[in-house]
């Protein structure tokens, strides 16, 4: 019997990776943005309320709608509590899930294990699932704190971006097999995945240039074995895949301050790049 055949890649793009959108520092007006996006084919936004205010959530909201582009929300809770309301906000906007980043982040696993319950909790009250993303400065900070959060909360899901975890723990090249167990662990609990090159001394590589190709491989590598987990895990449908390639200072610049590379030519290229490791992976599945 042959399997049906599994739909694309979604792949979505950053407001964050967009403002500025170019080398010479351009800023364009969210209407612009999105049919930029719109254009090369994106099925979606991200909404980082890190970097923007929950004014620009709405006002980009009608081009996103405009444009067909789905609105994904990024929260950066600082409190508890504080998540309640960007739930809600989500849920209205049709966000497809929550991704946090909670600022909320205790010293101690027992201490870090309430926390997210509790915005566990929130989310099946309002009725929105949510991810926590693997990043720097939040609550999975970590990557071994992370762990042991995955073993007491089995029903915890990640947004997974290991570049903060490559940088975070300062993995040697090539990464030690010890390593790619911890970081296969990480996979296997993530429900979506985003695109960013990262070396151990650097969070975000330009991804044309020479001596970074040993690390887009070795990121190539986890899109893929990314893939292949979340399709062992879903008899049907396709995960999200975000490019989310930062301005300054995530991008690298110059003695004059100018990017050392365009970041939305890199995005394209990173949502084909992805789009044909799905491709395989989905061959690969139906045998």
């Amino acid at each position: 019997m042959t399997k049906s055949a599994r739909p694309d890649l979604q792949v979505y793009q950053s407001l964050w990776a967009m403002q500025p959108h170019s080398p010479d520092g351009v800023k364009l007006p969210l209407a612009d943005v999105c049919d930029m996006v719109a254009a090369e084919g994106f099925s979606g936004m991200a909404i980082d309320l890190g970097a923007a205010d929950v004014r620009t959530a709405h006002d980009v909201r009608p081009h996103l709608e405009r444009n067909n582009l789905t609105p994904l929300i990024v929260a950066f809770p600082k409190t508890v509590d504080s998540l309640r309301d960007t739930l809600k906000m989500s849920k209205d906007f049709g966000s497809p899930f929550v991704d946090i980043i909670g600022q909320v982040f205790p010293l101690s696993v027992e201490g870090g294990i309430p926390v997210i319950r509790k915005w566990m909790e929130m989310a099946d009250e309002i009725g929105i699932p949510v991810q926590f993303e693997t990043h720097r400065n939040c609550i999975t900070n970590d990557l071994f704190y992370t762990l042991q959060l995955l073993d007491a909360v089995p029903e915890m899901r990640l947004c997974c971006d290991l570049s903060h975890y490559i940088v975070d723990r300062e993995f040697w090249y090539p990464i030690s097999d010890d390593n790619q167990a911890l970081v296969q662990r990480c996979i296997e609990r993530s429900d979506s995945f985003q695109g960013r090159v990262a070396s151990r001394q650097q969070i975000q590589l330009q991804i044309n240039f020479p001596q970074h190709r040993k690390w887009v491989e070795v990121f190539e590598d986890f899109w893929r074995r990314g893939f292949d987990s979340w399709l062992k895990r879903n008899p049907q449908g396709s995960p999200i895949f975000l490019c989310e390639l930062g301005p300054p200072e995530y991008a690298m610049t110059g003695p004059d301050g100018r990017e050392l590379s365009n970041r939305w030519d890199e995005a394209r290229q990173m949502r084909d790049v992805a789009k044909r490791i799905w491709a395989e992976a989905c061959q690969a599945e139906a045998g």
